[in-house]
């Protein structure tokens, strides 16, 4: 009668060996992990992007602002842009408010559904060090470019 402390054991050795007796310097196998590789960078691949931040000319109706800083950023990871097309292109609109938070994204150049998301999702997750004027924190508009390159 096998125990299952036996059978764990064998369960635990049984991937090591089945790698062990797959041959893998085989040509074959390599071209095609290296294929598989190239065609997944093709279709995943992260997105470049660029921000522009608009001058902050005051931070209420009363005060103009002499001394500026506009936001840093902290944590922008690129979406993942899926598809062949090396021309993708999205915009996007965003207010960074005084609490380094990215608020109110809009698409302003769409390159479909799927895309808009992605890039609508990493977007609402990065975080700045919030624009200052005269040393307050203030919100700053910005607008970001997402290709492929």
């Amino acid at each position: 009668m096998i125990s299952l402390r036996h059978l764990s054991g064998v369960l635990v050795l049984m991937p090591s060996l089945c790698m062990a007796s797959i041959n893998c310097s085989a040509v074959g196998e390599d071209s095609a992990r290296i294929s598989l590789k190239s065609r997944e960078n093709l279709l995943w691949k992260p997105a470049m992007h660029e921000a522009e931040f608009a001058d902050i000319l005051r931070t209420n109706a009363n005060s103009r602002c002499e001394v500026t800083e506009p936001p840093e950023a902290l944590t922008t990871p690129n979406p993942l842009l899926s598809g062949t097309d090396h021309d993708t292109k999205v915009s996007v609109s965003l207010i960074v408010g005084t609490d380094g938070r990215v608020h109110s994204p809009l698409i302003l150049e769409s390159a479909g559904e799927n895309q808009d998301r992605a890039v609508l999702d990493a977007v609402r997750h990065w975080r700045y060090r919030p624009a200052m004027c005269n040393g307050v924190p203030t919100e700053a508009e910005g607008k970001v470019e997402f290709s492929r390159r």
